[in-house]
Protein backbone atom coordinates (compact mmCIF):
# COMPACT_ATOMS: atom_id res chain seq x y z
CA UNK A 1 0.00 0.00 0.00
CA UNK A 2 2.95 2.43 0.69
CA UNK A 3 4.74 2.09 -2.18
CA UNK A 4 1.46 1.81 -4.22
CA UNK A 5 0.92 5.64 -2.64
CA UNK A 6 4.46 7.10 -2.71
CA UNK A 7 4.01 5.89 -6.73
CA UNK A 8 0.57 7.61 -6.90
CA UNK A 9 2.18 10.70 -5.71
CA UNK A 10 5.03 10.80 -7.79
CA UNK A 11 2.55 9.87 -11.06
CA UNK A 12 0.40 13.38 -9.35
CA UNK A 13 3.45 15.55 -9.15
CA UNK A 14 4.42 14.69 -12.87
CA UNK A 15 0.76 15.33 -14.07
CA UNK A 16 0.39 18.77 -12.00
CA UNK A 17 3.89 19.83 -13.62
CA UNK A 18 2.91 19.08 -17.00
CA UNK A 19 -0.72 20.54 -16.89
CA UNK A 20 0.81 23.95 -15.67
CA UNK A 21 3.96 24.17 -18.01
CA UNK A 22 0.63 23.98 -20.95
CA UNK A 23 -1.25 26.57 -19.06
CA UNK A 24 1.46 28.72 -18.50
CA UNK A 25 2.46 28.61 -21.78
CA UNK A 26 -1.30 29.04 -23.68
CA UNK A 27 -2.01 31.78 -21.17
CA UNK A 28 1.49 33.91 -21.98
CA UNK A 29 0.92 33.59 -25.29
CA UNK A 30 -2.98 34.80 -25.84
CA UNK A 31 -3.29 37.68 -27.32
CA UNK A 32 -3.59 41.08 -25.41
CA UNK A 33 -1.06 40.95 -23.15
CA UNK A 34 -1.23 40.84 -19.34
CA UNK A 35 1.32 43.72 -18.60
CA UNK A 36 -1.17 46.01 -21.08
CA UNK A 37 -4.43 45.17 -18.67
CA UNK A 38 -2.03 45.27 -15.67
CA UNK A 39 -1.34 48.60 -16.87
CA UNK A 40 -4.52 50.14 -17.93
CA UNK A 41 -6.94 48.48 -15.62
CA UNK A 42 -6.60 51.40 -12.59
CA UNK A 43 -5.45 54.37 -14.98
CA UNK A 44 -8.02 53.94 -18.17
CA UNK A 45 -6.43 53.92 -21.61
CA UNK A 46 -3.45 56.78 -20.28
CA UNK A 47 -0.31 53.71 -19.81
CA UNK A 48 2.14 54.44 -22.76
CA UNK A 49 4.22 51.90 -24.13
CA UNK A 50 7.36 52.54 -22.04
CA UNK A 51 4.91 52.57 -18.76
CA UNK A 52 3.51 49.14 -20.12
CA UNK A 53 7.35 48.18 -21.02
CA UNK A 54 8.14 48.72 -17.57
CA UNK A 55 5.63 46.50 -15.93
CA UNK A 56 6.56 43.71 -18.41
CA UNK A 57 10.22 44.03 -16.68
CA UNK A 58 8.71 44.32 -12.84
CA UNK A 59 6.67 41.48 -13.59
CA UNK A 60 9.52 39.35 -15.33
CA UNK A 61 6.92 39.23 -18.80
CA UNK A 62 10.16 40.32 -20.76
CA UNK A 63 12.01 37.21 -19.92
CA UNK A 64 12.09 33.77 -21.99
CA UNK A 65 8.87 32.00 -21.42
CA UNK A 66 11.46 28.86 -19.95
CA UNK A 67 12.58 31.25 -17.46
CA UNK A 68 9.37 32.72 -16.29
CA UNK A 69 7.74 29.44 -15.86
CA UNK A 70 11.49 27.95 -14.03
CA UNK A 71 11.26 31.28 -11.66
CA UNK A 72 7.41 30.16 -11.21
CA UNK A 73 8.34 26.77 -9.74
CA UNK A 74 10.96 27.81 -7.67
CA UNK A 75 8.43 30.45 -5.81
CA UNK A 76 5.96 27.97 -5.49
CA UNK A 77 8.19 25.82 -3.86
CA UNK A 78 9.17 28.44 -1.86
CA UNK A 79 5.27 29.13 -0.89
CA UNK A 80 5.24 32.00 -2.89
CA UNK A 81 2.62 32.32 -5.82
CA UNK A 82 2.86 35.52 -6.73
CA UNK A 83 0.62 38.66 -6.79
CA UNK A 84 -2.73 38.74 -8.26
CA UNK A 85 -2.90 41.54 -11.41
CA UNK A 86 -6.10 42.75 -10.64
CA UNK A 87 -5.42 43.53 -7.00
CA UNK A 88 -1.43 42.99 -6.32
CA UNK A 89 -2.73 40.58 -3.06
CA UNK A 90 -0.87 37.78 -2.70
CA UNK A 91 -2.72 34.77 -4.74
CA UNK A 92 -2.09 32.43 -2.09
CA UNK A 93 -3.90 34.33 0.63
CA UNK A 94 -6.51 34.23 -2.28
CA UNK A 95 -6.67 30.73 -1.94
CA UNK A 96 -6.51 30.40 1.52
CA UNK A 97 -9.54 32.57 1.87
CA UNK A 98 -11.74 31.18 -0.81
CA UNK A 99 -10.54 27.27 -1.24
CA UNK A 100 -12.48 26.38 2.19
CA UNK A 101 -15.41 27.62 1.10
CA UNK A 102 -15.49 26.09 -2.28
CA UNK A 103 -14.58 22.63 -0.35
CA UNK A 104 -17.62 23.11 1.73
CA UNK A 105 -19.67 23.31 -0.80
CA UNK A 106 -18.36 20.93 -3.03
CA UNK A 107 -18.31 18.17 -0.03
CA UNK A 108 -21.82 19.10 0.98
CA UNK A 109 -23.30 18.10 -3.05
CA UNK A 110 -21.41 15.28 -3.17
CA UNK A 111 -23.19 14.12 0.54
CA UNK A 112 -26.32 15.39 -0.48
CA UNK A 113 -25.99 13.63 -3.91
CA UNK A 114 -25.18 10.37 -2.23
CA UNK A 115 -28.14 10.53 -0.06
CA UNK A 116 -30.26 10.98 -2.78
CA UNK A 117 -28.71 8.82 -5.81
CA UNK A 118 -28.12 5.64 -3.44
CA UNK A 119 -31.68 5.22 -1.93
CA UNK A 120 -33.64 5.90 -5.31
CA UNK A 121 -31.35 4.07 -7.34
CA UNK A 122 -31.39 1.02 -4.95
CA UNK A 123 -35.73 1.10 -4.95
CA UNK A 124 -35.84 1.27 -8.78
CA UNK A 125 -33.71 -1.46 -8.65
CA UNK A 126 -35.00 -3.95 -6.34
CA UNK A 127 -38.75 -3.10 -7.80
CA UNK A 128 -37.61 -2.71 -11.68
CA UNK A 129 -40.47 -2.12 -14.31
CA UNK A 130 -42.98 -0.72 -11.40
CA UNK A 131 -43.92 2.80 -10.46
CA UNK A 132 -41.22 3.14 -8.11
CA UNK A 133 -38.80 2.05 -11.04
CA UNK A 134 -40.39 4.19 -13.60
CA UNK A 135 -40.82 7.58 -10.91
CA UNK A 136 -36.68 6.56 -10.22
CA UNK A 137 -35.83 6.71 -13.47
CA UNK A 138 -37.64 9.83 -14.78
CA UNK A 139 -36.26 11.88 -11.97
CA UNK A 140 -32.84 11.01 -12.79
CA UNK A 141 -33.54 11.62 -16.46
CA UNK A 142 -34.53 15.28 -15.39
CA UNK A 143 -31.28 15.54 -13.39
CA UNK A 144 -28.85 14.76 -15.91
CA UNK A 145 -30.80 16.47 -18.57
CA UNK A 146 -31.14 20.41 -16.91
CA UNK A 147 -28.50 22.50 -17.25
CA UNK A 148 -26.70 23.13 -13.45
CA UNK A 149 -26.71 26.90 -14.12
CA UNK A 150 -30.42 26.89 -14.83
CA UNK A 151 -31.23 24.98 -11.82
CA UNK A 152 -29.38 27.43 -9.56
CA UNK A 153 -31.91 30.20 -11.22
CA UNK A 154 -34.73 28.24 -10.66
CA UNK A 155 -34.06 27.54 -7.03
CA UNK A 156 -33.73 31.53 -6.00
CA UNK A 157 -37.13 31.87 -7.77
CA UNK A 158 -38.95 29.17 -6.31
CA UNK A 159 -36.86 29.02 -3.08
CA UNK A 160 -35.88 32.66 -2.45
CA UNK A 161 -38.45 34.69 -4.02
CA UNK A 162 -42.00 33.33 -4.35
CA UNK A 163 -41.19 31.26 -1.16
CA UNK A 164 -38.57 33.00 0.61
CA UNK A 165 -37.22 30.13 2.83
CA UNK A 166 -33.47 29.95 2.02
CA UNK A 167 -31.58 33.03 1.53
CA UNK A 168 -30.06 33.26 -1.78
CA UNK A 169 -26.44 35.02 -1.89
CA UNK A 170 -23.63 35.24 0.58
CA UNK A 171 -23.07 33.29 4.07
CA UNK A 172 -24.61 36.07 6.05
CA UNK A 173 -23.78 38.86 7.50
CA UNK A 174 -19.82 39.76 7.45
CA UNK A 175 -20.02 41.42 10.50
CA UNK A 176 -21.93 39.34 12.60
CA UNK A 177 -19.98 36.49 14.30
CA UNK A 178 -19.67 32.75 12.92
CA UNK A 179 -22.56 30.69 12.60
CA UNK A 180 -22.98 27.46 11.99
CA UNK A 181 -26.65 27.43 11.53
CA UNK A 182 -26.64 30.35 9.44
CA UNK A 183 -23.97 29.10 7.32
CA UNK A 184 -25.92 26.14 6.76
CA UNK A 185 -28.46 28.03 6.12
CA UNK A 186 -27.05 29.99 3.13
CA UNK A 187 -25.72 26.29 2.01
CA UNK A 188 -28.27 24.64 0.81
CA UNK A 189 -29.46 26.12 -2.21
CA UNK A 190 -26.01 26.34 -3.86
CA UNK A 191 -25.45 22.68 -2.84
CA UNK A 192 -28.33 21.56 -3.77
CA UNK A 193 -28.31 22.72 -7.29
CA UNK A 194 -24.87 21.76 -7.99
CA UNK A 195 -25.83 18.13 -6.39
CA UNK A 196 -29.06 17.47 -8.30
CA UNK A 197 -27.10 16.84 -11.62
CA UNK A 198 -24.57 14.57 -10.49
CA UNK A 199 -27.34 12.95 -8.17
CA UNK A 200 -29.47 12.13 -11.86
CA UNK A 201 -26.06 10.49 -13.20
CA UNK A 202 -25.24 8.13 -10.24
CA UNK A 203 -29.38 7.10 -9.50
CA UNK A 204 -28.83 5.58 -13.11
CA UNK A 205 -25.35 3.79 -12.27
CA UNK A 206 -26.37 2.58 -8.99
CA UNK A 207 -29.52 1.07 -10.81
CA UNK A 208 -27.34 -0.50 -13.18
CA UNK A 209 -25.19 -1.61 -10.57
CA UNK A 210 -27.82 -3.09 -8.14
CA UNK A 211 -29.44 -4.75 -10.99
CA UNK A 212 -26.16 -7.07 -12.38
CA UNK A 213 -25.74 -7.69 -8.41
CA UNK A 214 -29.47 -8.65 -7.74
CA UNK A 215 -28.86 -11.46 -10.86
CA UNK A 216 -25.53 -13.27 -9.08
CA UNK A 217 -25.77 -16.89 -7.28
CA UNK A 218 -24.65 -15.72 -3.78
CA UNK A 219 -27.93 -13.14 -3.72
CA UNK A 220 -30.05 -16.42 -4.71
CA UNK A 221 -28.19 -18.66 -2.13
CA UNK A 222 -28.39 -16.48 0.53
CA UNK A 223 -32.10 -16.16 0.02
CA UNK A 224 -31.98 -19.79 -0.17
CA UNK A 225 -30.56 -19.71 3.22
CA UNK A 226 -33.76 -18.31 4.73
CA UNK A 227 -32.14 -14.84 5.37
CA UNK A 228 -34.05 -12.30 5.42
CA UNK A 229 -35.15 -9.87 2.41
CA UNK A 230 -33.22 -6.32 4.02
CA UNK A 231 -30.16 -8.78 5.08
CA UNK A 232 -29.74 -9.68 1.90
CA UNK A 233 -30.59 -6.15 -0.14
CA UNK A 234 -28.17 -4.32 2.33
CA UNK A 235 -25.63 -6.24 3.31
CA UNK A 236 -25.03 -8.49 0.45
CA UNK A 237 -26.20 -6.87 -2.76
CA UNK A 238 -25.86 -2.87 -1.53
CA UNK A 239 -22.13 -3.28 -0.59
CA UNK A 240 -20.80 -4.62 -3.59
CA UNK A 241 -23.46 -2.97 -5.89
CA UNK A 242 -21.75 0.56 -5.04
CA UNK A 243 -18.19 -0.19 -5.39
CA UNK A 244 -17.79 0.96 -8.71
CA UNK A 245 -19.58 4.09 -7.10
CA UNK A 246 -16.61 4.38 -5.33
CA UNK A 247 -14.78 5.37 -8.55
CA UNK A 248 -17.30 7.23 -9.68
CA UNK A 249 -17.10 9.68 -7.17
CA UNK A 250 -13.59 10.29 -7.86
CA UNK A 251 -14.17 11.18 -11.10
CA UNK A 252 -17.18 13.32 -10.29
CA UNK A 253 -14.67 15.72 -8.29
CA UNK A 254 -13.37 16.66 -11.51
CA UNK A 255 -17.07 17.17 -13.06
CA UNK A 256 -17.76 19.64 -10.01
CA UNK A 257 -15.03 22.12 -10.62
CA UNK A 258 -16.41 23.60 -13.94
CA UNK A 259 -19.93 23.16 -12.29
CA UNK A 260 -18.70 24.44 -8.80
CA UNK A 261 -17.21 27.95 -10.21
CA UNK A 262 -20.76 28.85 -12.27
CA UNK A 263 -22.75 27.92 -9.07
CA UNK A 264 -20.77 29.90 -6.85
CA UNK A 265 -21.41 32.99 -8.97
CA UNK A 266 -25.01 32.79 -9.36
CA UNK A 267 -25.34 32.37 -5.23
CA UNK A 268 -22.23 34.78 -4.58
CA UNK A 269 -20.90 32.33 -2.85
CA UNK A 270 -17.30 33.63 -1.73
CA UNK A 271 -15.46 30.27 -3.18
CA UNK A 272 -12.56 30.74 -5.06
CA UNK A 273 -14.98 30.48 -8.26
CA UNK A 274 -17.31 33.51 -7.85
CA UNK A 275 -15.07 36.06 -9.08
CA UNK A 276 -11.42 35.55 -8.83
CA UNK A 277 -11.10 32.36 -11.46
CA UNK A 278 -13.57 33.95 -14.37
CA UNK A 279 -12.13 37.20 -14.00
CA UNK A 280 -8.71 36.16 -13.70
CA UNK A 281 -9.78 33.93 -17.14
CA UNK A 282 -11.25 36.87 -18.57
CA UNK A 283 -7.96 39.42 -17.82
CA UNK A 284 -5.69 36.68 -18.33
CA UNK A 285 -4.35 36.99 -14.66
CA UNK A 286 -1.54 34.97 -15.48
CA UNK A 287 -0.64 34.19 -11.05
CA UNK A 288 -4.10 33.83 -9.83
CA UNK A 289 -4.81 31.58 -13.16
CA UNK A 290 -2.01 29.15 -11.75
CA UNK A 291 -2.61 29.16 -8.66
CA UNK A 292 -6.21 28.23 -8.52
CA UNK A 293 -4.97 25.41 -11.25
CA UNK A 294 -2.97 23.81 -8.76
CA UNK A 295 -5.77 23.71 -6.44
CA UNK A 296 -8.11 22.51 -8.90
CA UNK A 297 -4.90 19.66 -10.27
CA UNK A 298 -5.29 18.76 -6.55
CA UNK A 299 -8.81 18.22 -5.65
CA UNK A 300 -8.43 15.99 -9.34
CA UNK A 301 -5.46 13.94 -8.58
CA UNK A 302 -6.22 13.65 -5.18
CA UNK A 303 -9.86 12.85 -5.01
CA UNK A 304 -8.75 10.06 -7.75
CA UNK A 305 -6.17 8.47 -5.16
CA UNK A 306 -8.62 8.07 -2.21
CA UNK A 307 -11.51 6.75 -4.87
CA UNK A 308 -8.41 3.72 -5.06
CA UNK A 309 -8.17 3.61 -1.89
CA UNK A 310 -11.16 3.43 -0.80
CA UNK A 311 -12.01 0.90 -3.29
CA UNK A 312 -9.34 -1.50 -1.93
CA UNK A 313 -10.72 -1.13 1.85
CA UNK A 314 -14.01 -1.73 0.66
CA UNK A 315 -13.29 -4.98 -1.24
CA UNK A 316 -10.70 -6.99 0.32
CA UNK A 317 -10.09 -8.83 -3.59
CA UNK A 318 -8.17 -5.80 -4.51
CA UNK A 319 -4.36 -5.24 -3.77
CA UNK A 320 -2.98 -2.04 -4.59
CA UNK A 321 0.63 -2.94 -5.70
Amino acid sequence: MGAYVTRRVGQMVVVVLIVSAITFTLVSLAPGGIAAFAGTGAQGLSSTPEEIERLRHIYGLDDPLPVQFARWIGNLLQGNMGLSYQTSEPVAHILARTVPFTVSLMVTAILLALLISIPIGVLGAYRPNSVVDYVATFLAFIGVSVPTFWLALVAILVFGVILPIFPTSGIGDPTAPFSAVAFLHHLILPATALSLPIAGAWTRFIRSSMLSVLSEDYIRTARAKGQRERVVLLIHALRNGLLPVITLVGITIAYMISNVAVVEYIFQWPGLGQSYIIAAISNRDLPLIMGALIVVSVFTTVGSLLADLTYSVADPRIRLT
